[in-house]
């Protein structure tokens, strides 16, 4: 495969169930090293776009490239080269996790050693003669992050990864994704969780009813939804200064500390005044987060439809 080539690549993709269209005339394609949420409600389409991705089910229109090649034409070798955790891990109970590890490790061709190295990696080697049937989810879980790592994949798609971590782990988990896609690995991630994926991933792809509904990073995606800046003065004195229109839309949310919602054309203007204000002595502003992005396009979306 090329380097210039996207690991990724969608073109008008669909699949039908019957009558359901799980997936509509999606099109994208991520570059090596990218790091990307692909973020929706249930039933948005992403465990479809990702079971597409390795060839597990066709598409019913539309091309699709995984490393090249058509995942669904049988290519073992490309295949080889991609990392999957379902959403949903199970693993038989009666083997320790060693033995799991170790026998995906077989189907990649990979030394038992990488088996026993990733799991010290993702903290289990304490646990690794322990049978599976006795891991508590979150244990679970990081086994099947383990295995999805096996053979330093060129892609690598998640879906749900962060289910039953803790906070430790989970920061664990995004620095060993970061160092992944750091060496060129492309991270495809699938989260409910949008608050944590803020800082952690570059892009982000949102899905409402099989169709993307946007796509871009978050300053991408802020400029595009034009939602306002929310601003927190802490100020000296009482009553709000007389340069705070109605417009900012100002509240107390103390005796001193006072919020207001700026448009994102008028920051500018706003952060001048409220420098030149001596009552001023504490500034905060919060763009909007991946949150409210969301909530926006998706609402989009459904005026749209309507």
């Amino acid at each position: 495969m090329k380097a210039d080539l996207p690991v990724l690549d969608l073109e008008g993709v669909s699949r039908r169930y019957g009558a359901v269209e799980a997936v509509r005339d999606v099109s994208f394609a991520l570059p090596q090293g990218a790091r990307v949420a692909l973020v929706g409600h249930n039933g948005a389409g992403k465990t479809t776009l990702m079971k597409l991705m390795l060839g597990l089910i066709r598409p019913s229109a539309g091309r699709l490239r995984v490393l090249g090649e058509d995942p669904a034409a049988g290519a073992a070798a490309a295949r080889r080269r991609l990392g999957w955790l379902p959403e949903n891990v199970t693993f038989n109970p009666a083997l320790t996790g060693r033995e799991v590890l170790r026998f995906f490790a077989r189907l990649k061709d990979e030394p038992a050693s990488t088996a026993d190295a990733l799991l010290e990696r993702v903290g289990l080697a304490d646990a690794a003669r322990r049978r599976v049937g006795g891991y508590s989810k979150g244990m679970r879980q990081r086994l099947g992050i383990a295995q999805a790592m096996l053979g330093s994949p060129r892609a690598l798609l998640l879906d749900e990864p962060t289910t039953g971590l803790d906070p430790a782990v989970r920061q664990g988990l995004y620095d060993m994704l970061g160092e992944l896609a750091g060496g060129g690995t492309t991270v495809l991630l699938s989260s409910h969780a949008l608050e944590e994926l803020e800082g952690r991933v570059e892009r982000v792809i949102i899905m409402d009813r099989g169709r993307l509904v946007a796509d871009g990073t978050l300053a991408e995606l802020r400029r595009l939804a034009q939602l306002p800046v929310r601003a927190r003065l802490t100020l000296v004195g009482e009553g709000v200064p007389d340069w705070v229109g109605d417009g900012l839309a100002p509240r107390w949310l103390g005796a001193n500390l006072l919020e207001l919602s700026c448009p994102p054309e008028a920051k500018m203007e706003f952060l001048r005044h409220a420098a030149a204000d001596a009552r001023v002595t504490d500034l905060d502003l919060t763009p909007p987060t991946l949150d409210e992005l969301y909530a926006h396009f998706l609402r989009g979306r459904e005026g749209a439809v309507r």
